[in-house]
C-alpha cells in the first residue's frame, strides 16, 4: 500500500493531525519535542460520497471504501542531515514513504512551545527543505561519482545520468526541492527511480486556529505558505488539527452541524485524505452488487485487466471484457438494467484505461 508520511518540526501538530486522520489516539500528542520517536502507521478510509448513494440505490448489505496509509514521522530539527536530533531516523522513515504531508504551524498560542521560539511557517518549511536537500545532494554526488566511472567506458545511460545530476545539483544547492526543477518527461521518469527526498509529491498542511477556518487565505501565515507552495509544485490544505481531533468524538450528525456552524461543508480531514489519495496518483473504480458496494484502488492510467487483478489474479488472467457504466449514468438511470436499455453500458477490452468512478462488472474465464 502506498504511504503518505506526515512530517514537520516538533510541536507543529503532526501527531494531533495523525490522530484526527486515523480517528484514534495511537500517536502521543504532547507539548515537547520528539513525542513521536517510532513512526505510527494508520490505514484510513478515503471519503467517497458515491458509495453511500450506490448503497441506497442497490440496497447493498455493506460498503467497503478505498483506503490510504498515513505514517506519523518523528519531528525534525536543524542538522538532521548530519544526524542531529533524530535526523538519521527521520530521513530513513521519509525515504520509505511515497508522498509527504508537511504540517506547518500557522497559529499563535503562547501555551504551545515552538522549537524555534516563534511562529514562522516559511522558516519552518525551509528548515526541513534544506535538510532534505542536503541529504539529496549527498545522494546525487555519490551517483555522479559512480556514473562518471561508467561513462569513461562509453556507457550512454551513465552519461545521461550525469547530465540530469548536473541539472539538479544547482537547484539543491539553493535549498530548493527537486520537484521544483524544470525537467522533461523523460528526465522525470529517470529521477523517480532515484527516490530523492525532495522529489516526492508534497502537501503543506497549514495548521490554523478555528477562527481562520472559514477564510484561511485571510490568515497571513497561510497566505505565505500558499505563495511558497505555488513556486515549487506543492499543494496546500488548511486544517485545524485541534478541532479535527475534537470532531472525532462526535457522531456524524453532530459533526455535520458543528461544521455548518463554522461555515464549512466538509472537514479538513476529509479534504486532506482526498488530497493525499490524489497526490499518490491513485483513483477508484467501483463495483456494486447486493452483497456489497466497494471502491477499488488503482493507479491513474491502469488498464482494465490490471484493474480486475485488484479483485483477484484469476480475473486478470482470464479477462475477457469489462462492462462499464459511469457512476453518473447509473445514478441517473436508477439501475444497471435501465442504463443498459438506454445504451449507456459499454463493453471495453484489454486496452481500456480505467476512469475514476467507473462502475464495473468484469467478464472472465479461467
Amino acid at each position: 500500500m502506498l504511504q503518505a508520511g506526515i512530517v514537520g518540526l516538533p510541536n507543529v501538530g503532526k501527531s494531533t493531525l495523525f490522530n484526527a486522520l486515523t480517528a484514534q489516539e495511537a500517536a502521543l500528542a504532547a507539548n515537547y519535542p520528539f513525542a513521536t520517536i517510532e513512526p505510527n502507521v494508520g490505514v484510513v478510509a478515503v471519503p467517497d460520497e458515491r458509495l453511500q448513494v450506490l448503497e441506497k440505490l442497490i440496497k447493498a448489505q455493506r460498503v467497503v471504501p478505498a483506503t490510504v496509509e498515513f505514517v506519523d514521522i518523528a519531528g525534525l530539527v536543524r542538522g538532521a542531515s548530519k544526524g542531529e536530533g533524530l535526523g538519521n531516523q527521520f530521513l530513513a522513515n521519509i525515504r520509505e514513504t511515497h508522498a509527504v504531508i508537511q504540517v506547518v504551524r500557522c497559529f499563535e498560542d503562547e501555551n504551545i512551545v515552538h522549537v524555534e521560539g516563534s511562529v514562522d511557517p516559511i522558516r519552518d518549511i525551509e528548515t526541513i527543505q534544506i535538510e532534505l536537500a542536503l541529504a539529496d545532494l549527498g545522494s546525487l554526488e555519490k551517483r555522479k561519482e559512480k556514473a562518471s566511472r561508467s561513462a569513461k567506458s562509453g556507457d550512454k545511460d551513465a552519461k545521461r545520468e550525469i547530465e540530469i545530476v548536473e541539472k539538479l545539483l544547482p537547484v539543491l544547492e539553493e535549498g530548493k526541492p527537486v520537484r521544483s526543477a524544470s525537467l522533461t518527461e523523460d528526465e522525470t521518469d529517470i529521477v523517480k527511480k532515484w527516490f530523492l527526498l525532495t522529489s516526492k509529491p508534497t502537501i503543506y498542511a497549514a495548521n490554523v486556529d478555528e477562527a481562520s477556518l472559514a477564510d484561511p487565505a485571510s490568515n497571513p501565515h497561510v497566505k505565505r505558505v500558499m505563495e511558497h507552495a505555488a513556486a515549487e509544485n506543492a499543494d496546500v490544505v488548511p486544517i485545524c488539527a485541534k478541532l479535527e481531533a475534537e470532531l472525532v468524538a462526535l457522531d456524524e450528525a453532530e459533526r455535520t452541524e458543528y461544521l455548518k456552524d463554522l461555515g464549512l461543508e466538509s472537514s479538513g480531514v476529509d479534504k486532506m485524505i482526498k488530497a493525499a489519495y490524489h497526490m499518490l496518483g491513485l483513483m477508484s473504480y467501483l463495483t456494486a452488487g447486493e452483497k456489497e458496494v466497494r471502491a477499488w484502488t488503482i493507479p491513474i492510467g491502469t488498464k482494465a485487466p490490471q484493474a480486475a487483478g485488484e479483485i483477484h489474479t484469476d480475473i486478470e488472467r482470464g479477462f475477457i471484457r469489462a462492462e462499464i457504466i459511469s457512476y453518473d449514468d447509473l445514478v441517473a438511470c436508477g439501475s444497471r438494467k435501465a442504463a443498459s436499455e438506454k445504451g449507456l453500458a459499454r463493453l471495453e477490452g484489454k486496452e481500456y484505461i480505467m476512469q475514476d468512478g467507473d462502475v464495473v462488472d468484469f467478464r472472465f474465464n479461467v
